[in-house]
């Protein structure tokens, strides 16, 4: 059995910790620049320099985006960016583009390189191109099943890895190689700006009748025709490991810190008791299936692992996240007198229940005795996004809890 990598998302610093706390073997994150999540808070060189020492103390590696595909006047830009991070080491850079690549080799030829599953890695052929270039890693395009990356796995060098999306948002196009963004709001998805159009309401409008809408609609509120379902694989863990999959990758460097916790914690469980009792593990999958579903989602599918989707992976009546519960924030630092400090993410109020969520899988039902403000002063409810605040739950807390609300 291979080792397997449990790679979680991070589009801040906070968002980094918590993925390390809550049980990532390694976290991906995007600079100021040449990222695919352009939209995303993203890390400055400091923020990026500190997180690196969060994780590598704690064992845990990190990835740096740059897989956007560059045109002309990024390459300049991009040189002066390796060279920057030449000094922050991060343990690899992800990368799509041929020249990014190749810049990358020549600014630090010593770094770890991935390529991104942007660069369409549907063979093993396109595997081994890139190891004789000198990448480590691969990422397998979507549109694999199982069945095809296990045939990659059986024609590639033993230390040539796999990364595999197990996890979120499933793009519409191929290999997230998009031009509805750039064609409806000139912004171009394939260098980071995606306006994610496929999540929109469209109509059909027959040419001779101009101004006269036709809906295509399952019902009366229309249809979302290229809304994907998301892809979750928390049932499959058995056969992604038969497949010879190194690193299991989740998709989300737009979340916030309770998707990542809630995602990184219940794939770290599950991994660890599949390899610790598979039938302790499948004893478990409504449990996890349970704890997965805790988290924002639009439904779930297995994408192409095992087959060409079909019209089943769609939601053709909404766009919207199912939303079972609320993040209310991350615990921090205690204060003597006051409790504990979080910056409020959502209103909650003195005598609500809330639940603690701990990074071992425990979770607590509590009751918020207090409430305080920066100075001391009790107040009765938490209104204000982003307040920093101390909180009585009556309980003993550790830093990185996260508390949130059932919706």
């Amino acid at each position: 059995m291979r080792e397997t990598e449990l790679l979680i998302p991070a589009n801040s610093l906070e968002v980094l910790k918590v993925a390390v706390v809550y049980g990532a073997d390694a976290v991906y994150i995007g600079g100021e620049a040449f990222g695919l999540r352009a939209g995303a808070r993203n890390f400055s060189i400091e923020d990026m320099r500190e997180g690196i020492a969060f994780a590598h103390e704690r064992g845990v590696k990190v990835y740096v985006t740059a897989n956007i595909l560059a045109h002309n006047a990024d390459l300049p830009q991009v040189r002066e960016y390796f060279e920057e991070l030449k000094d922050v080491r991060p343990d690899a850079l992800i990368i799509a583009d041929p020249a990014i690549f190749t810049i990358a080799k020549e600014v630090i030829p010593d770094m770890e390189i991935h390529i991104s599953t942007q660069a369409n890695n549907t063979n093993y052929g396109t595997y081994n191109f890139w190891n004789r270039l000198g990448a480590k890693r691969v990422v397998s395009a979507r549109e694999l099943s199982l069945a095809e990356i296990k045939e990659i796995r059986a024609n590639i060098p033993d230390d040539m890895e796999i990364e595999t999306f197990i996890h979120g948002a499933m793009c519409i196009s191929y290999s997230g190689r998009c031009l509805l963004s750039s064609f409806m709001a000139g912004r171009d998805a394939n260098r980071g700006q995606c306006t994610h159009p496929c999540r929109w309401k469209y109509a059909v409008m027959e040419e001779s009748r101009p101004g006269e809408y036709m809906p295509v609609y399952e019902n009366e509120r229309g249809t979302y025709i290229f809304n994907s379902k998301d892809l979750c694989m928390i049932e499959h863990i058995p056969e992604l490991i038969d497949a010879g999959i190194d690193s299991f990758k989740i998709e989300g460097r737009m979340k916030t810190a309770l998707y990542v916790a809630t995602v990184a914690r219940t794939y770290r469980l599950a991994i660890d008791d599949y390899k610790k009792d598979p039938e302790y593990y499948r004893s478990r999958l409504d449990f996890y299936k349970e704890e997965i579903a805790k988290c924002t989602y639009r439904q779930y599918t297995t994408g192409f692992f095992y087959g060409k989707p079909n019209e089943e992976t769609q939601i053709y009546d909404s766009n919207t996240y199912e939303k079972n519960y609320i993040y209310l924030g991350t615990i921090g630092d205690k204060k003597e007198g006051l409790g504990y400090k979080i910056e409020q993410k959502n209103k909650f109020c003195k005598g609500d229940t809330i639940e603690v969520m701990k990074p071992s899988g425990e979770n607590i039902a509590v009751n918020v005795n207090a409430i305080y403000d920066e100075d001391g002063r009790e107040q009765e409810s938490a209104p204000h996004p982003k307040q920093i605040l101390y909180i009585d739950l009556g309980i003993e807390l550790d830093k990185y809890d996260i508390i949130r609300v059932k919706a």
